[in-house]
């Protein structure tokens, strides 16, 4: 019984301290080659992975769906857990063979 409470008690407080600056915004940068790369976050089209790099977006923290694509290469989704701050996210696309 005292190891189920003591467990439970620093699930709670790792819980607790995962909430850091929560006024802090939270962005995401990406860096992607090729840099022409469409960027969508959530189903939105974000722009290109070079705007993206130069200017990234304002999100709101927690989890977000980005799919990176562009012609002649194979597409790449990712779900982030992006936290309050400035997140970079790199990625090579592969090219398709031909």
């Amino acid at each position: 019984m005292r190891l189920l409470f003591a467990t439970l008690l620093v699930s709670a407080l790792a819980a607790c301290g995962a909430r850091q600056h929560p006024g802090e915004p939270t962005h995401l940068m990406v860096v992607a080659e090729p840099d022409n790369a469409r960027v969508r976050i959530d189903d939105r089209d974000a722009g290109s992975a070079r705007v993206l790099a130069a200017r990234p977006p304002r999100l709101t923290a927690g989890r977000h769906q980005i799919s990176v694509e562009a012609d002649g290469y194979f597409p790449h989704d990712v779900e982030l857990d992006l936290p309050p701050g400035t997140t970079t996210l790199r990625i090579q696309l592969r090219p398709i063979p031909r």
